[in-house]
């Protein structure tokens, strides 16, 4: 089986203060130390920035919220692939480079949990890929439901997980994931 790692939106824009509250302050670091032992291993790694057309998103390309923070940027051999939407698949080379490179499971992290995530694995395991999501390498931020009520950053990363767990992702913590490799 081979696996690729599909690291999504950690863009300066991300930690703008209008997002609001996040949950994991500490998803960057596991990111990080996941992505070590990728690259330690030599295996695929795939950096997806968010380029909006909207001129008042974080992820505008035309002010410095585009720019990959300075630990994500792509080493050489590493897959750089921009998305217009939440999901990494749409509108760029993302399937048929794992195509390519005979990659059959995929491990997602990043942000935003209940968007880019969420759309991404679920557009990935209908794809037929098999996808894990690490629960503690991936953030959002706090959301009011559709009837108004607010929901805590925690909560909605609660519900994207649950949402994903089983019928198309397994969802595990980082450490669970690192030993089992």
């Amino acid at each position: 089986m081979s696996v690729a790692l599909l690291i999504i939106d950690q863009q300066q824009g991300i930690d703008h203060p209008k997002l609001g509250q996040r949950n994991n302050p500490h998803a960057e670091a596991v990111m990080l130390k996941v992505l070590a032992h990728w690259r330690d291993h030599k295996w695929p790694v795939f950096h997806i920035v968010h380029r909006s057309a909207e001129v008042d998103s974080v992820f505008w390309p035309h002010q410095s919220g585009f720019s990959l923070k300075p630990l994500f940027l792509p080493e050489q051999g590493e897959y750089l692939i921009e998305k217009t939407v939440p999901c990494a698949f749409v509108k760029n080379t993302t399937e048929q480079d794992l195509q390519r490179l005979k990659v059959n499971s995929l491990l997602i992290v990043g942000v935003a949990t209940n968007n880019s995530i969420e759309s991404t694995v679920r557009t990935a395991s209908n794809l037929g890929f098999a996808v894990t999501v690490l629960e503690d390498a991936c953030f959002c931020f706090d959301k009011r439901d559709y009837f108004g009520k607010a929901c805590s950053a925690a909560q909605v990363h609660a519900m994207s997980l649950a949402n994903l767990q089983g019928e198309y992702a397994t969802v595990l913590h980082s450490n669970d994931y690192l030993v089992s490799l």
